[in-house]
């Protein structure tokens, strides 16, 4: 919405906000799940059970028409790629292994030439969509309808489809949108999109106090699965579990943006008897990563292709953690060849699935790049993930730096949780910043949220 909309929909009744977010729905659904929508469904769908040697022809077929259509139709690629000493030739007969030889393209980049020479001369009508800027600087994406359609085609099969639901049936979601934004907030604390049988839930109201509502707003509205923010629908479980209030049951928790945790899916388990549904994406749209039924998080190779590398821009070992690079395959009117979106994440060592898929079996996300933490010599530390494998009751934790010495460590915790683990932790976090720094804890509810509603892991708040 622009400043207008926002400003008139804040003054609205809640009765005339939901008209607007049904309108706003309407359009939203139309965009995506028309025009090409169930023909590109339909090939998501024939291409799951691809072989190895099938996803490998397919990619470098797609690959070759990319890196063509990039070289012909959009300016930044053609100046980089020719002073790469590149020819039209060249990606006509390109190989999925000479992608190495192809250099990066950084997010600073993507925000400075984003709208204008990344973009294709020949691009199809669209429009821009920013992303959410969990480290304040968002990137903005040119979508056409074509490309909405092909990626909601993917998120429908590789995503819901995997979880046993649809696009089609009533959904709950959790995010980051300030659907309530007045200083003194009245229930009902959702909002509700009708044209997508969507109940909005507000991330930023849930307690004790609102559970009530919440519970009203899915029973009202029939919600048959949630979605959203990892840490922000494991609260509204938890709320449920300690108040032993029982809310109705679902088919599926599907989150995404956040890391899920085994006690946050034993939560969801047990407040809604329903298995969690991992999920990674972004709003760039160049690559896909989502749990099925039996439990594999693979990646989909239609949707792009997915390098790890470590510090030397070297290609990692499957069950080493790398930072992520993709190429997406959907998006020709603004590609994204060798983009460092800024996440780390680590390949299964054994790449055989439960599922038989033959798809690139990820073991999880750890996080993004730019959580770092400075240490005394003034090296950059980036692997915290470790701090709390193992730890019984623990829920999320967030290390905050306030100097080189000085670290704060936040803590979500439940009933099972043993004070003596701060020892654990302690050990674990000076092992990698030495026996000098100075450690405090705390104990929270909550960890307090960005403005897009979700958590940082780690806070560096060094000048």
């Amino acid at each position: 919405m622009n400043k207008f909309l926002t400003s008139f929909y804040n003054a609205s009744p809640v009765f005339f906000q939901n008209i607007l977010i049904s309108a706003y729905g309407y359009k939203w659904k139309e965009r995506r799940l028309g025009g090409i929508f169930k023909k590109e469904l339909k090939k998501f769908k024939e291409r799951e059970n691809f072989s190895y040697k099938d996803w490998e022809k397919y990619q470098v077929i797609e690959l070759r028409k990319l890196l063509t259509h990039a070289f012909k139709t959009v300016p930044f690629y053609h100046k980089l790629y020719k002073e790469c000493g590149f020819k039209l030739s060249d990606f006509e007969k390109f190989e999925l292994s000479d992608i190495k030889k192809l250099p990066y393209l950084e997010k600073e980049d993507l925000r400075r030439f984003g709208k204008t020479t990344l973009l294709s001369t020949s691009k199809e009508k669209g429009n821009f969509y920013s992303s959410s800027g969990s480290t304040g600087t968002p990137v903005d994406i040119y979508f056409s309808k074509k490309t909405h359609q092909k990626w909601f085609a993917a998120y429908e099969v590789r995503v819901l489809n995997w979880a046993g639901v649809s696009i089609k049936l009533a959904r709950g979601m959790i995010g980051g949108r300030r659907i309530i934004n007045k200083s003194k907030p009245k229930p009902p604390y959702y909002r509700y999109n009708m044209a997508e049988k969507q109940t909005y839930f507000s991330a930023y109201h849930l307690n004790k106090n609102t559970l009530a509502n919440y519970l009203f707003g899915m029973k009202k509205n029939n919600v048959e699965f949630m979605v959203g923010y990892a840490m922000s629908n494991y609260f509204l479980a938890k709320l449920f579990v300690e108040n032993k209030i029982k809310p109705p049951k679902i088919k599926a928790v599907i989150t995404s943006s956040e890391k899920l945790t085994q006690d946050m899916r034993a939560i969801f388990k047990k407040a809604y008897g329903c298995k969690t549904y991992d999920s990674y994406s972004g709003m760039e749209a160049c690559g896909l990563i989502s749990e099925n039924s039996e439990g594999d998080f693979l990646f989909s190779p239609d949707t792009g292709i997915v390098e790890l590398i470590n510090e030397k821009n070297e290609e990692v070992k499957d069950g080493n953690e790398g930072e992520v690079v993709l190429t997406g395959l959907l998006n020709f009117d603004q590609p994204l060849i060798r983009y460092r979106i800024g996440d780390r994440a680590t390949k299964k060592e054994n790449q055989k699935a439960i599922s038989k898929k033959q798809m690139p079996l990820f073991k999880e996300i750890n996080g993004r790049v730019e959580d770092v933490i400075i240490g005394l010599d003034k090296t950059k530390i980036v692997r915290f993930h470790g701090l709390y494998i193992n730890i019984i009751g623990l829920v999320v934790g967030q290390i905050i730096q306030e100097s080189h010495l000085d670290f704060v460590i936040n803590l979500v915790v439940d009933d099972d949780y043993l004070k003596t683990s701060e020892l654990i932790i302690s050990k674990r976090l000076k092992s990698q910043l030495g026996p000098e720094i100075n450690i405090s804890f705390n104990y929270l509810s909550d960890i307090p949220k960005n403005k897009n509603g979700k958590f940082r892991a780690v806070i560096n708040n060094l000048s």
